[in-house]
């Protein structure tokens, strides 16, 4: 189980020049946020939210379904029953 996270210590980060803020270890540690984890940010009443981005990518879970070589005027020339024209 995962230990709670007292806020009360007093963990706080400051914000670079270049909007960077460093994630207190701690913090890190006990969510699972490692290098390369990437955090989706929005504002909810006024106080920044992040949470992990979903992994998946959903471009290429759809690749498979379009992408199967052919041309966009292959599909469809295929869809509506014709030839392509080799000259386009």
């Amino acid at each position: 189980m995962m230990s709670m996270i007292s806020y009360a210590t007093g963990m706080k980060a400051t914000v670079s020049s270049k909007g960077q803020v460093t994630i207190p270890k701690a913090l890190r540690d006990a969510l699972g946020l490692s290098e390369g984890t990437v955090l989706d940010f929005r504002e909810e009443a006024g106080r920044l939210v992040a949470q992990k981005a979903d992994p998946r990518d959903r471009v290429a879970e759809v690749y498979g379904i379009l992408g199967d070589g052919r041309t966009s005027d292959d599909v469809l020339a295929d869809l509506r029953g014709y030839e392509p024209d080799p000259a386009a």
